[in-house]
C-alpha cells in the first residue's frame, strides 16, 4: 500500500470509495438518494479541485496496485487540524488502511506545527466513532449537520498531537 498526495485523476475513484462506505455506513439512517446526492454535491469535481489545490489543505489517498482504496481530506487553521474526511473502501475495513492514513496525515500535521487534530463524524456511525476512539481521540463536542432532507447528529472528536 502506498499513501500519497491526491490528484485530479484520482476523483473518481474517491467518489467510488466514498459512495461505498458512506452506502455501508449509514444505510440504516439514510436512503440511498441521500446518500447520491451527498456524493454528488461533496465529492463534486469542483469541491476535490478546491480540496486538493486550496493552501492549508491536505488530501491523501492510500492505493494499492494503483486502485484508490481509502482517503483523508483534512483542514489547517491556527494550530488545529480538521479531519473532515477519512474513507477506507469497505472491501479493506480491517486491513490497518484508515490507521496508516490517520498516521500519515498525523505526521504531515505535526510538520506543520499543529497542535490537536478534530475528527467529525456521524454520531450513529458506530464503526466510525469506535476508530477515532482506538486512536486515542475524546469526544469533544456535538453538532448537526444537513444532508439530502435530513438533519443528523455529529460527533467530534479531539486528540492532542
Amino acid at each position: 500500500m502506498k499513501i500519497r498526495p491526491a490528484n485530479e485523476d484520482d476523483f473518481e475513484s474517491v467518489r467510488d470509495v466514498a459512495r461505498r462506505a458512506w452506502s455501508d455506513a449509514y444505510a440504516e439512517i439514510m436512503d440511498g438518494e441521500s446518500i447520491d446526492g451527498t456524493i454528488a454535491s461533496w465529492y463534486s469535481d469542483d469541491s476535490l479541485t478546491d480540496a486538493v489545490e486550496r493552501p492549508g489543505t491536505l488530501f491523501l489517498v492510500a492505493t494499492r496496485d494503483d486502485e484508490v482504496i481509502g482517503f483523508c481530506h483534512a483542514i489547517c487553521h491556527e494550530d488545529e487540524g480538521d479531519l473532515l474526511r477519512l474513507y477506507v473502501d469497505p472491501d479493506h475495513w480491517g486491513d490497518g488502511i484508515g490507521s496508516a492514513l490517520y498516521e500519515r496525515l498525523r505526521s504531515d500535521l505535526r510538520d506543520i506545527n499543529m497542535k490537536r487534530i478534530r475528527a467529525m463524524v456521524l454520531s450513529e456511525n458506530t464503526r466510525g466513532t469506535g476508530f477515532y476512539r482506538r486512536l486515542g481521540f475524546e469526544k469533544s463536542d456535538e453538532a448537526t449537520v444537513e444532508i439530502g432532507d435530513g438533519e443528523y447528529g455529529e460527533s467530534v472528536y479531539t486528540v492532542a498531537l
